[in-house]
């Protein structure tokens, strides 16, 4: 047994069988004198309902999760290069695909008897859009071992990639001269398109921000009642051992002291049966000393009728 193959398989069950699992594990690397082993394992964290779904399709369908490791890393790529033409059109790729999978997502969980509510779906698109943005994140994901779900970097969110893809090209030289008026009136056009096409990018990734740092409070907050809980369950999970060593032992002591009311029993029986037996011995010994001395006076008696 490794903290691998553990892993992988704690990650494989419904979120329900997680800790008792868990537990069986960690129980067994203790007995078998492996305790660093049994506090890592004790470490593993259950996962979340959406991380759960989100290791769902990558051990469902590895081909479609290896197709969005590879649109992540063209897309990765075309936003580092700044390529609109790209960047549209990967971008195209990545809803389609993101909506795919969110929806084959939605119908695993409800087949695996877990249906997903719309704010776990949530949960799963922005985890598919960290896939696509953060190669850590890509392969975190690709081990099928999510604990949380994820959410992209600042920087590459949607908004700030559509605001990037919709920035207009550089003009193209002219090809002949210009009035000075007309080269003029072209320039302040184009420099007042790219002063709006600034700001909404600039809106559009401080809007981002502001979702982001939402989220992540919401993530702290999520992760705080995750490490709550998870303590909780530990507790919970030594009480139960303490109650059934307990029981255990209680078992025993009632079988201990079955046995000694029986043990008892017989010493009680045996000791009256040797009262009764020393009382009849008794009665013999009395009667005895009785008869010797009734028999010692016929002989002083016939001797001095003797004499």
């Amino acid at each position: 047994m490794d903290l691998e193959s553990v892993a992988d398989e704690l990650y494989g069950l419904p979120p329900e069988d997680f800790t008792d699992a868990r537990r069986r594990h960690a129980t067994a690397a203790r007995a078998s004198g492996d305790r660093g082993l049994a506090t890592r394992i004790t470490s593993l964290r259950r996962p979340t309902l959406s991380a759960w779904a989100c290791n769902l399709l990558v051990r469902a369908d590895p081909d479609q999760a290896a197709g969005l490791l590879r649109l992540g890393e063209g897309l990765r790529q075309a936003h580092q290069e700044l390529d609109r033409d790209q960047m549209r059109e990967l971008g195209s790729r990545r809803n389609r695909l993101v909506g795919a999978l969110s929806r084959q997502v939605r119908d695993l969980a409800a087949e695996a008897g877990h249906p997903v509510s719309e704010s776990v779906l949530r949960e799963v698109e922005a985890t598919l859009q960290a896939v696509l943005a953060d190669p850590d994140a890509a392969a975190d994901w690709a081990t099928g071992q999510l604990a949380r779900p994820l959410s992209p970097p600042v920087g590459f969110t949607e908004s700030a990639l559509a605001a990037a893809a919709r920035r207009p090209a550089p003009a193209a030289p002219a090809t002949a001269p210009e009035a000075p008026a007309a080269r003029g009136d072209g320039r302040k056009a184009q420099a007042k398109k790219l002063a709006r096409a600034r700001q909404d990018a600039e809106t559009a990734e401080q809007r981002a921000r502001e979702r982001e740092e939402a989220l992540r409070e919401a993530e702290s907050e999520h992760e705080r009642a995750e490490a709550l809980l998870e303590q909780a369950e530990q507790r919970a999970a030594t009480l139960a051992e303490d109650v059934r060593t307990a029981e255990n032992r209680l078992r025993a002591a009632r079988r201990e002291l079955d046995e000694a009311r029986a043990e008892e029993g017989t010493t009680r029986t045996a000791r009256d049966g040797a009262r009764k037996r020393v009382s009849e011995t008794r009665r013999a010994a009395g009667q005895a000393r009785r008869d010797a001395q009734s028999a010692g006076d016929r002989v002083e008696a016939l001797e001095a009728e003797g004499g």
